[in-house]
């Protein structure tokens, strides 16, 4: 079977997040992620840094959440679409329990995706464009996945 060619455009981003928190994503538990600055709606790559954040591993909701489940590192692990990007107006309670307090930026995730098969490659801080090879491999394991 082959896959019908990648869409031409500039309509999905790579997004670079440590373990668990990608992990945590995938269960479709952690429905938002936090950044420092606004991005936009879309679709984004979801891209497991090399490094783990070990301290967030003795967290009782990650560890609830990722509990036996590998946690893939330097490697695109699956997809996203990012639908709203929004700051909690200050002094409200955060819009679910994975949101940070403060000028963060929540970006809401939707439509996730994990791949049958991790695909490793570098991120990097801030959203980044995948290479076009890099999108033919994942269109191979999400042939339906388009703008």
């Amino acid at each position: 079977m082959t896959t019908p060619p990648a869409p031409a455009g500039d309509w999905i981003r790579g997004i670079t997040i440590r373990q668990p928190w990608t992990t945590a994503i995938l269960t479709g538990e952690k429905t938002i992620e936090n950044r420092p600055r606004r991005w936009r709606t879309g679709w984004v790559l979801l891209h497991a840094a090399q490094q783990i954040d070990r301290p967030a591993l003795r967290l009782p909701r990650i560890a609830r959440t990722v509990r036996d489940r590998e946690l893939v590192t330097g490697a695109v692990v699956g997809v996203a679409r990012i639908t709203d990007c929004h700051q909690d107006p200050h002094g409200a309670p955060p819009c679910t329990p994975w949101a940070h307090p403060g000028d963060v930026w929540h970006l809401v995730l939707d439509d996730v995706q994990a791949l049958a098969q991790p695909i490793p490659a570098r991120g990097q801080l801030g959203p980044w464009r995948p290479h076009p090879d890099l999108l033919a491999v994942v269109l191979e394991q999400l042939p339906g996945l388009r703008p």
